[in-house]
C-alpha cells in the first residue's frame, strides 16, 4: 500500500493533467468544443489505471515514477525527437549544450523504431572506435535497445571517464552485428577547429552546433585572414550531428549578404524566416561545403542555405535528413520536454526531412586501406642526386612566420592523404584559382 502522503500526491497529479488538458481547451473553445466530453473521458481512464496501480500491483510503487512513465509514454507517441526527461536527464542534456560530459561522442536518434547513430563526434571514443553513422545500436552492455528511449539508452551509454561500455550494432552491408568496446572519456565542446591547407586555402571544422558555435566560427574566420589572403575555404560539416537552430543561422549568415537562410513553419503554419545581414567585409572567396550522412539538422540548414543562395558547392554524399526543428520546454519540477515545434525549409522551398541535401558533387568517401595501391616504380629526381643543392630557407621561413611548423604540415598532409572528399574540394578550388590568373593575364594583355 501506497503512504498517504503519496494518494495525496497522485491525486494532485490527476488534477494536475485535468488542469493542462483545460489549458490546451481554453486556447481553442470554439473549435474543440465538441471534444471536450472526450478528453475529461480518457482524463478518468487514466486516472482509473493509477488507481488500480495504487490499490493491486503486488509491489509499492513511487507516484512520480507513474506520473513521469506516462509522461514519457505520452510524448513516446509523438515522433522520435520529442522526448521528455526527468530532472536528472534535463540538467544533463543543459550540460551538453553548454560544457562537457563523459561518454562516448556520438548523437543517436530513433529511426524505423531502431536506436540509430546520427554521426561519432570526430576525435571522440566512438569515432576512433569506428563507430559510423547509421549503425544501429541494438545492444548496450547485455540489454537490447528495442522499445529504448533515446535518454534510456543515453544513461546507459554515458559513465565515467576511463569505464568502458558495449556497444553492438548492425551495420549495412554486413550480415552478422558487430561489437564496439570504447572507453569512455570527457568529450570536448569546443565545436570549431581552423588550420591552412596547401594553395592559400583555408579549412574549417564545426563539429556541433552549440551555444558559442556563431562566436567561435567568426574568431576562426579572422584569425586564418589574418595569417594570409584566402583564395578558398573548405567548410567541413561531415559527422556533424547538428544542434542549436540560432547558431546554424549565425554561421550561415557569417558567409550571406543577402538572402534567406532558412524559414520555418509550425502548427499554424506560421512561416518564420531568417534572412541574411549584409557584411561589413564581404566575403568573395569561392567556399566548398563537405557533408555525408552524418550531417544532420543544423548542418543541413547551413549547407541548403550556402547552396540555395549559390554561395557555395556542396561536396559528398546525401546528408542525413533531419528537418524538424525541436523547441525545449523547462517544467515547473526541474524536468525537461524536448517538442517537435516546426518544420525547416530552405530558401528555395524545400524540406529536407527523411531526404537530406543532395550534392552539388557527388563524392564517396573511401577509405585510405581500400583504395587502389599501385606500385610506382622510384622515379630518379634532383635530390636524390648525392650534393644536390639545397632548396633556399626563404620559403621555410614565410610558413614559420604564417604560424605553419614542419609538425604541422606533415599532420596537415596526413590528413589529405587519408580523406578522398577533401583532396577534391582542393582540387577544384585550386583549379580555379588557376582559371582566374588565366583570366587576368589575358585582361592585362
Amino acid at each position: 500500500m501506497l503512504k498517504i502522503s503519496n494518494k495525496h500526491f497522485l491525486y494532485q497529479v490527476i488534477i494536475s493533467i485535468g488542469l493542462v488538458f483545460l489549458l490546451f481547451i481554453s486556447d481553442s473553445y470554439q473549435d474543440s468544443l465538441a471534444d471536450t466530453k472526450e478528453v475529461y473521458k480518457n482524463i478518468e481512464v487514466l486516472s482509473e489505471v493509477l488507481r488500480k496501480i495504487e490499490k493491486n500491483y503486488v509491489k509499492g510503487t513511487e507516484p512520480k515514477e507513474l506520473l513521469y512513465g506516462a509522461i514519457k509514454g505520452m510524448v513516446k507517441t509523438l515522433d522520435p525527437h520529442s522526448i521528455f526527461m526527468s530532472p536528472e536527464e534535463y540538467k544533463e542534456l543543459m550540460i551538453e549544450t553548454k560544457g562537457s560530459f563523459s561518454g562516448v561522442g556520438i548523437e543517436i536518434t530513433i529511426r524505423d523504431n531502431v536506436l540509430t547513430v546520427v554521426s561519432p563526434i570526430e576525435g571522440t571514443p566512438a569515432f576512433e572506435a569506428g563507430i559510423k553513422a547509421g549503425d544501429q545500436i541494438i545492444k548496450i552492455g547485455d540489454r537490447s535497445t528495442k522499445d529504448f528511449s533515446i535518454m534510456e539508452a543515453v544513461k546507459l551509454i554515458r559513465g565515467p571517464k576511463g569505464t568502458k561500455v558495449k556497444l553492438t550494432v548492425r551495420r549495412k552491408g554486413l550480415e552478422k552485428p558487430i561489437s564496439f568496446l570504447i572507453t569512455r572519456n570527457v568529450i570536448p565542446i569546443k565545436s570549431v577547429r581552423s588550420f591552412f591547407l596547401p594553395f592559400d586555402i583555408g579549412y574549417i571544422k564545426v563539429s556541433n552546433f552549440q551555444s558559442d558555435t556563431g562566436k567561435e566560427l567568426s574568431k576562426a574566420l579572422k584569425e586564418v585572414k589574418n595569417k594570409k589572403e584566402l583564395k578558398g575555404l573548405i567548410l567541413d560539416l561531415r559527422n556533424n550531428p547538428g544542434g542549436l537552430l540560432s547558431q546554424a543561422v549565425k554561421v550561415a549568415d557569417e558567409f550571406l549578404d543577402s538572402g534567406l537562410i532558412v524559414s520555418v513553419k509550425g502548427r499554424d503554419n506560421k512561416e518564420e524566416k531568417n534572412i541574411a545581414h549584409k557584411s561589413e567585409k564581404p566575403r568573395k572567396y569561392p567556399i566548398i561545403v563537405l557533408v555525408n550522412g552524418g550531417s544532420a539538422s543544423a548542418s543541413e540548414i547551413v549547407a541548403g542555405a550556402l547552396q540555395d543562395n549559390n554561395r557555395a558547392l556542396i561536396l559528398g554524399s546525401t546528408t542525413f535528413g533531419k528537418g524538424s526543428v525541436q523547441t525545449l520546454f523547462p517544467l515547473s519540477d526541474g524536468s525537461g520536454l524536448r517538442l517537435t515545434t516546426a518544420i525547416y525549409y530552405t530558401p528555395s522551398g524545400k524540406s529536407i526531412q527523411a531526404r537530406g541535401i543532395e550534392p552539388d558533387i557527388k563524392v564517396a568517401f573511401i577509405l585510405p586501406q581500400k583504395r587502389l595501391k599501385e606500385e610506382k616504380r622510384h622515379v630518379l629526381r634532383e635530390r636524390d642526386l648525392e650534393g644536390y643543392i639545397k632548396k633556399e630557407t626563404l620559403e621555410l621561413e614565410k610558413e614559420e612566420k604564417a604560424g605553419v611548423s614542419q609538425d604541422e604540415k606533415s599532420r596537415i598532409q596526413k590528413l589529405i592523404d587519408n580523406d578522398n572528399q577533401l583532396r577534391r574540394a582542393i582540387q577544384i578550388l585550386k583549379s580555379r584559382n588557376i582559371f582566374v590568373k588565366i583570366e587576368r593575364r589575358q585582361s592585362q594583355e
